[in-house]
């Protein structure tokens, strides 16, 4: 007898499929600038996919808010199955799907309708207040 285990989102109806797939590699990107060093382990979401496919990538950050810094990947990315981003804090990598910007949080937030989860700060989270400039986006390969 088989078992499996599927994850929904009771608002979305959303079922990480992905979670079932054997030998499915991290995707764990660095955001750079100057001395400044963010790494993100990506969840494994087509939004999430479509943003590392785009990898490298040079952009500006901007300022957003109180508790936010984004920018813009070059293409927009397919939001189809991925998780909504509910509530978190220091750390969550997001996409505001309505503007097609890029969020990286450095304190708490609510949901926002159009607010998808891409991934989680695994390492320097406490430095993504000070990103300012120019940003490079890179693929850490496994």
């Amino acid at each position: 007898m088989e078992f499996f285990f599927v994850i929904c989102n009771r608002e979305k109806n959303f079922i990480d499929s992905s979670l079932l797939e054997e030998g499915v590699e991290s995707m764990t990107i660095r955001v750079r600038a100057g001395n400044t060093t963010i790494l993100f382990e990506l969840n494994r979401s087509v939004a999430a996919k479509n943003l590392y496919e785009q990898l490298p990538l040079t952009v500006e950050v901007e300022n957003f808010s109180s508790n936010e810094k984004i920018f813009y990947p070059t293409n927009k990315l397919n939001v189809t199955d991925t998780p909504l981003a509910n509530r978190g804090g220091v750390g969550v990598l997001a996409y505001y799907e309505p503007w097609g910007d890029v969020v990286m949080f450095y304190d708490s937030f609510s949901s926002a309708s159009g607010l998808y989860e891409l991934g989680t700060a695994i390492e320097g989270s406490d430095q993504i207040e000070n990103l300012f400039g120019e940003i490079i986006i890179e693929k850490i390969e496994n």
